[in-house]
């Protein structure tokens, strides 16, 4: 583990273990904007790690990064970061100044009716981005735009835009914005980014990493409560079906931990597709299979409000189909074997297996 890498988790740990409480999640549920928790994370660096010192960044690779995204899906943080480490990043590498604040990203797929035209030196931009994430409490918004025909990143005001608000399951605000001829900046083309949609592959990247963080945390909250929950005079850990549950999940956990972790290391080497769609497949399976044994060994107490299990099997739930549900990628990551020929596919695997 690089010295910065240590720093950064050391950092992360005590910030969401401090400021991450219930009564900080339920406001935020409730509508309430956590702005101290967001103040520390920008004070602390932990919004643009991404980018470089010049622009405000602190020259993280991803594979450092991993261990903010993981932290922040670990504690069920309410706030943009994930959205705002790629938005920030994006940004930067297409030339854009970068303005601050939580920021956020939205999918080609959320997109209706989108254009751009020049006013002069202005461009603008007309069209609804629909279940935008934390679309109401972000300042600006990332997107992909044509100009000249060409993907390009673009930047503009979520104040310019008529918000209509909505939340996901996990009470997390998924809002539609929608333009009419309002100023965007527009910078350099998509596929200087390694993709032409590099906001669907990084999403699911970051998406990937903060679900393998919630994983850990419902197996440590099942594992918990098998410890103190008894029936029959002994612990319900103790049976043997309920160890096997748990054994399962574990190793689940694991898998989808390394997964997004091998997913990191190929987006620092510049060609991530392959371990990305693999990582989004196994943190959507696994999600799957997390909430499920989860509340089974919980029992019913464990889909109630007062019990903390909700506050990341909700998450899970509702971020498993963004930036592309396992289906999706799978079938890519099908496309892209198929593509290659069956006498590529042995030399391929093993090949990224000694990367």
């Amino acid at each position: 583990m690089s010295e910065l890498k240590e720093i950064l988790q050391e950092s992360v740990t005590r910030l969401f273990g401090d400021m991450v409480t219930r009564d900080v999640l339920i406001d935020a549920e409730n509508g309430t904007w956590p702005e101290a928790l967001w103040a520390a994370l920008e004070e602390n660096g932990l919004t643009n790690p991404l980018s470089i010192e010049e622009l405000g960044g602190v020259g993280a690779t991803w594979d450092e990064t991993f261990v903010i995204l993981k932290a922040a899906g670990q504690s069920a943080a309410p706030v943009p970061l994930a959205e705002t480490i790629i938005a920030t990043w994006l940004a930067g590498k297409a030339g854009l100044e970068l303005p601050g604040g939580p920021m956020t990203l939205a999918e080609n797929s959320s997109c209706v009716d989108l254009t751009v035209r020049q006013d002069g030196g202005t461009w603008r931009l007309s069209g609804t981005l629909a279940a935008v994430p934390w679309g109401s409490a972000a300042e600006h918004v990332v997107l992909l735009v044509e100009k000249d025909g060409v993907p390009c990143v673009a930047m503009t005001r979520t104040s310019d835009a008529t918000v209509s608000g909505n939340r996901n399951m996990a009470r997390e605000p998924r809002d539609t914005l929608t333009f009419d001829d309002a100023p965007v900046e527009i910078g350099e083309a998509a596929s200087s980014t390694g993709t032409t949609d590099p906001i669907r592959l990084y999403g699911a990247l970051v998406r990937s990493v903060q679900m393998a963080g919630a994983i850990e945390r419902t197996v440590a909250e099942a594992v918990q409560y098998a410890q103190d929950r008894t029936q029959f005079g002994q612990p319900i850990s103790k049976f043997q079906s309920i160890q096997h549950q748990l054994a399962h999940l574990a190793a689940k956990s694991a898998q989808t931990t390394i997964a997004a972790a091998s997913a990191c290391r190929a987006a620092d080497r510049g060609d991530p597709q392959f371990e990305i769609a693999t990582a989004k497949i196994i943190a959507g399976e696994t999600a799957k299979t997390a909430t499920t044994i989860a509340h089974q060994v919980h029992g019913a107490i464990g889909f109630t409000y007062e019990h903390a299990l909700h506050f990341t099997t909700r998450r899970l739930w509702s971020w498993r189909p963004e930036f592309g549900p396992e289906s999706q990628w799978a079938e890519e990551l099908g496309r892209r074997v198929a593509a290659r020929g069956a006498d590529a596919f042995w030399a391929d695997l093993t090949q990224r297996q000694s990367s």
